[in-house]
C-alpha cells in the first residue's frame, strides 16, 4: 500500500508524533512518499534522519497512491483538493491544528485509523465540490472548491454590489461587504460564521450567504446544486477579492465568475465514529448543558 504525506509545516511539539507516524506506516508495510515542500521544511529543521520518496503535484499522485494523509488543520486539508483533483484519491486529515472539522482523525487515533484502512473498515465520505469558471484567467489550473467561493471588498470603507444569476436568470443584487457561495462541507465554515445554515453533506444543495448585507431582509438562500450560478461585481473601488477555499485572487468589474457542481467529488477518509452528525455535536458543542 502506498501513502502520500502532505503538510505545510509542523511545530516542534508535533515532531515526535510525525516520527511515530512514519514508524507506524513502516510497521504496517505502507510505502511512504512526502510532498516536496513539506519534506524541505522538515529537512531544513533536521527533523528527519532517513530519506524518503518525494511527490510534487497531481501528476505524481494520479494513479500512483492509495491514500493521501494531510497533516495539519482544515486549511492544510483544503490544499489537497488541488493536488488530488479528479484522481479520486482518498484523503485523510490528521489534525494537529485546532478545531479540525475536516481533519477528523486526531493524533491519538491514527493507529486505529491505519488498522481500519488495512481491514477495509475505514469510511469514505464523497463530498461535492464547486467548479469555478471565469471569462478571464482565475486561480491558474485550479478549478475546484471544497468549502466555498466568496467575493469580498478590499477597500474597508466601501461596500460592493454583487449581481447574482441562477441559470442566467437574475436573482438579486447584493449590497454588502461580500458574498459566500458554500458547499455543504463549507456550510460549517465561513458560511456559518456569517449566519448561514448548516447543510447536511448529501443534501444536494449550495447556499448563498451575504456578508454584512446593507438590506437587513436579504438573508441566505439555499439552491439545488444542479443549478449554474453566475456573478458580476462592481463598486466604487476598482478592485475586489475572489477567494476559492484558501486561494485568493484580485479581480475587477470585467470578471464574470460562474459556479456549478464539479464533475467529480472529493473523497474524505474518516473513522466510522467520526461522522458529520458527531462532528457538529462535538465541535459545535450541540447538546452541551451549560448548567453543569
Amino acid at each position: 500500500m502506498k501513502i502520500a504525506l502532505y503538510g505545510r509545516s509542523i511545530s516542534k511539539e508535533h515532531v515526535p508524533f510525525l516520527i511515530d507516524l512514519l514508524k507506524m506506516l513502516a510497521e504496517n508495510d505502507m510505502e511512504v512518499a512526502i510532498h516536496k515542500g513539506y519534506l524541505a521544511h522538515l529537512n531544513v529543521r533536521n527533523y528527519l534522519t532517513e530519506s524518503y520518496n518525494v511527490f510534487e503535484d497531481y501528476n505524481d499522485l494520479n494513479g500512483n497512491f492509495d491514500y493521501l494523509f494531510s497533516i495539519g488543520g482544515d486549511g492544510t486539508l483544503l490544499d489537497t483538493v488541488g493536488l488530488v483533483r479528479n484522481s479520486n484519491l482518498p484523503v485523510m486529515g490528521i489534525n494537529t491544528g485546532r478545531l479540525g472539522f475536516l481533519s477528523s482523525t486526531n493524533t491519538a487515533s491514527v493507529r486505529k485509523a491505519l488498522q481500519a484502512i488495512k481491514n477495509k473498515t475505514i469510511e469514505i465520505d464523497s463530498r461535492t465540490l464547486l467548479n469555478v469558471s471565469c471569462n478571464k484567467p482565475l486561480f491558474g489550473e485550479l478549478r475546484s472548491a471544497l468549502n466555498e467561493v466568496s467575493f469580498q471588498k478590499i477597500d474597508a470603507s466601501q461596500m460592493v454590489t454583487i449581481h447574482a444569476y441562477i441559470n442566467g436568470k437574475f436573482l438579486n443584487s447584493y449590497w454588502a461587504d461580500g458574498l459566500i457561495i458554500s458547499t455543504p462541507t463549507g456550510s460549517t465554515a465561513y458560511n456559518l460564521s456569517c449566519g448561514g445554515p448548516i447543510i447536511y453533506p448529501q443534501s444536494g444543495n449550495f447556499v448563498i450567504t451575504p456578508v454584512a448585507a446593507h438590506n437587513l431582509n436579504v438573508i441566505p438562500i439555499i439552491v439545488s446544486d444542479e443549478n449554474e450560478i453566475s456573478f458580476e461585481i462592481e463598486g466604487r473601488s476598482k478592485k475586489f477579492a475572489c477567494t476559492m477555499d484558501s486561494q485568493t485572487a484580485v479581480i475587477d468589474s470585467t470578471y464574470r465568475v460562474t459556479l456549478k457542481k464539479e464533475a467529480f467529488n472529493f473523497n474524505l477518509v474518516r473513522l466510522p465514529e467520526n461522522d458529520f452528525l458527531n462532528a457538529i455535536r462535538t465541535k459545535l458543542n450541540w447538546g452541551l448543558d451549560k448548567r453543569n
